[in-house]
């Protein structure tokens, strides 16, 4: 499963009505890359793809494709702002080893 936090599903509700996409669903996905091997990437997205693992959090529709879930299963989403950082956290079960930015991590 994963999760949001309200502060996580209140961003994703509030970007998605400024781009005019409100019934979308967010997609949360697991990509190569960033100083540790892998990095998070979120996009909004109408409907799940084949194969998809769906799930409601928050109100918030979230959709992962089976080879992201595998490396996201437990992740909780938050959003964070803060002096020096604003964006989405990734609370992962699954990193062993994140940069010092948190958007990228090691299995």
């Amino acid at each position: 499963m994963i999760s949001l936090t309200e502060a996580a599903a209140k961003k994703v509700k509030g970007m998605a009505q400024q781009h005019e996409v409100d019934s979308a669903g967010v997609r949360v996905m697991v990509v190569g890359g960033g100083c540790s091997g892998l990095s998070y990437d979120m996009d909004f997205e109408q409907e799940p793809g084949e194969g998809d693992q769906v799930f409601d959090s928050e109100g918030v529709k979230v959709y992962i494709d089976p080879m992201s879930f595998v490396y996201l299963d437990g992740t909780s989403i938050d959003y964070v702002e803060t002096f020096s950082f604003s964006g989405f956290h990734f609370e992962n079960p699954n990193a062993k080893k994140s940069c010092g930015c948190g958007s990228s991590f090691t299995i």
